[in-house]
C-alpha cells in the first residue's frame, strides 16, 4: 500500500519564489473567509539545503520538533518539503542496513538474493572472524596445561566468554543507537565508556554471585568459585568498555562502526575473557 502524506502547513514565497512565511492548516480552518494568509503566518523556524546530508536533516527535525521541513537553494528559493514520515521511513531503511552490516552481512543483500551474491558479500568478513578465532585460541593454548590440570576449566571456559560477549553486545547497540540517532558523537566518547564500565561492573557482580553459586553446587569447591566471579567481573567489565569504545573509535578513524564492530568486539571479549578466566586459575591454581 502506497504510503500517503498528509499537509500540515501552506509554505508561503515571494514573487522571486523565496520562503518567506508558513501557515498552518488549522489556523485556516478557524480564521474568518476574508482573513487574507499574510495577517495569519507565521515564521519559518527551521529550514534546509538542498545538499544538506541526513545526519543534519535529523538534526533539525529533532532540535525543532517539526512536522516538516522545507528544502531551500542558497538564494532561499523553495525546492520542496521533507515530511517527517519520509524521514522515519529512511530511518528504518538505515536501521535495517545496519543490522546487516553488524554481523557481516552486506547491506545490498536481500532475503531472496542469489546464494553466489550471498556467498560473495559474505565470505571475506567470515574469513576475517576466522582469523580472530584464531587470536582467541591461541589465548587458551597458552593455558593448555591448566586446562589439562583442571578439566573442569573447560566446562566453564565458554560461560565467561558467553557472558561477556552478550554484555559487550548489549553496549555496542546502545552506542551504535545513540551514533545513528545522533544522540552522542565521538567527543562523548569518555561519558559512554564510563557508563558502560560502570553498567559492565555492577552487572558483572550480579552475574558472578548466581554463577558463583550454581558452581559451587556443581563443584564443591571454593577455588573454582573465586576464579569465576573474579574473571566475570573483569571479562564485563571490559566488555562494557570495547562496546562503547569500538564504535567511536571506527567513527573517529572514518570507517562505518556497523560494518567491523561486532567482529572487532567478539575478539576483544573472548581475548579478554579467556585469559581473564586461566590467568586467574592459573595464580589460583593452589586453590583447586
Amino acid at each position: 500500500m502506497r504510503q500517503l502524506k498528509t499537509a500540515r502547513s501552506v509554505f508561503l514565497v515571494d514573487t522571486e519564489g523565496r520562503l518567506s512565511a508558513k501557515v498552518h492548516l488549522q489556523d485556516i480552518a478557524i480564521a474568518d473567509p476574508g482573513t487574507s494568509l499574510g495577517t495569519i503566518a507565521k515564521p519559518v523556524t527551521a529550514v534546509v539545503a538542498g545538499t544538506a546530508g541526513k545526519e543534519e536533516i535529523s538534526e533539525l527535525f529533532e532540535k525543532h520538533q517539526l512536522l516538516d521541513l522545507p528544502v531551500v537553494d542558497i538564494d532561499r528559493r523553495l525546492l520542496g518539503i521533507i515530511h517527517h514520515s519520509s524521514l522515519v521511513q529512511v530511518s528504518q531503511e538505515d536501521m535495517s542496513s545496519d543490522v546487516l552490516a553488524m554481523v557481516g552481512a552486506s547491506r545490498e543483500e536481500r532475503a531472496l538474493s542469489k546464494p553466489l551474491f550471498a556467498v560473495k558479500k559474505r565470505m571475506p568478513w567470515l574469513q576475517v572472524n576466522l582469523l580472530t578465532a584464531f587470536l582467541a585460541a591461541s589465548v587458551v593454548g597458552i593455558f593448555e596445561s591448566t586446562i589439562a590440570s583442571f578439566t573442569a576449566l573447560a566446562v566453564l571456559l565458554p560461560v565467561v566468554a558467553g557472558q561477556s560477549g552478550n554484555a559487550g553486545a548489549q553496549a555496542l547497540a546502545v552506542t551504535m543507537r545513540g551514533l545513528a540517532l545522533r544522540e552522542i558523537t565521538v567527543r562523548h566518547w569518555f561519558r559512554v565508556m564510563f557508563k558502560e564500565v560502570r553498567v559492565g561492573l555492577i552487572n558483572g557482580i550480579g552475574i558472578a554471585v548466581t554463577c558463583g553459586i550454581g558452581v559451587f553446587v556443581w563443584s564443591q569447591s571454593i577455588g573454582l568459585v573465586l576464579v569465576i566471579c573474579s574473571a566475570m567481573v573483569l571479562a564485563m567489565i571490559a566488555a562494557g568498555f570495547a562496546g562503547a569504545v569500538v564504535p567511536i573509535v571506527l567513527v573517529r578513524m572514518g570507517q562505518d562502526p556497523a560494518q567491523a564492530s561486532s567482529i572487532i568486539l567478539t575478539t576483544v571479549t573472548d581475548i579478554i575473557g579467556f585469559f581473564a578466566f586461566l590467568g586467574i586459575a592459573a595464580l589460583l591454581s593452589g586453590l583447586l
